[in-house]
């Protein structure tokens, strides 16, 4: 559908989950400047470790996207992947998330009236639609074990039920809160390129009870989720 794909997770053993879902074999590897590597499968989809954090994944994702551009292979989409919490019971433990949007949840101000968000403030944007150009074609490789909703970035991961409440009133149909979606938007905003986030669910978004973590099954579920792509969406037209 689409001829070069960026695939930006936080960490490594997310890229290795989705490197393993799209085929076996070693990808290639291309060192980008800051210190950065893709790994390149199939000659058009790259995955890039990115960092933890809006602000750490912005930066590798542009890097990515600037080094395509100027040597004549730029991207057609660019892809925020990884685990995340999910908000029960939208999207429960093991499920995969598809991002309608992608929202900066905590870029604002809080006041003693509640939370502004930046646009309020009257500058920025916090929320970068997804348009069903780009989610159709993954929510149907993926159906039913989907779910299209609103995915929120925060840079602070939720840990009580209180903020997981404030959350769920602000952000009444969001399913699934990580750190980087946001990050990796503007960024491919920027640069005029179409982005989507996938989610795998690891956790409730709620009290921080590491116990219930299930981050090897989400880990799974990411791995099989390329899987389906790497097959369907993820190939040559």
């Amino acid at each position: 559908m689409v001829h070069r794909i960026l695939i930006v997770t936080a960490v490594a053993a997310e890229a290795d989950s989705v490197s393993a879902g799209l085929g076996p074999g070693d990808p290639g590897r291309l060192p980008l400047p800051g210190g950065c590597t893709l790994r390149r499968h199939r000659d058009r989809v790259d995955v890039l470790v990115g960092g933890v954090g809006p602000a750490a994944v912005a930066a590798a994702t542009g890097t990515a996207l600037t080094h395509g551009a100027l040597t004549g292979d730029p991207y057609g989409l660019v892809v925020s992947a990884g685990i995340a919490g999910g908000f029960q019971p939208a999207a429960p433990v093991g499920s995969v998330v598809v991002s309608s949007a992608i929202v900066a949840a905590d870029l604002g101000a809080e006041t003693p009236d509640g939370y502004l968000p930046v646009e309020d403030l009257g500058f920025g944007r916090s929320a970068h639609a997804v348009p069903e150009s780009v989610t159709a074609g993954i929510t149907a490789a993926l159906a039913p074990g989907c779910v299209l909703a609103p995915v929120l970035t925060v840079s602070t991961v939720t840990g009580t039920a209180r903020r997981a409440a404030e959350l769920v009133e602000r952000h009444p149909t969001a399913a699934a809160e990580a750190m980087e979606g946001f990050g990796v938007a503007e960024a491919a905003v920027a640069h005029g390129v179409p982005v989507v986030e996938i989610r795998a669910v690891s956790n409730a978004v709620g009290p921080r009870d590491r116990a219930a973590w299930r981050i090897g099954e989400a880990l799974g579920a990411l791995r099989h989720t390329f899987e389906l792509l790497g097959s369907t969406v993820f190939v040559e037209s």
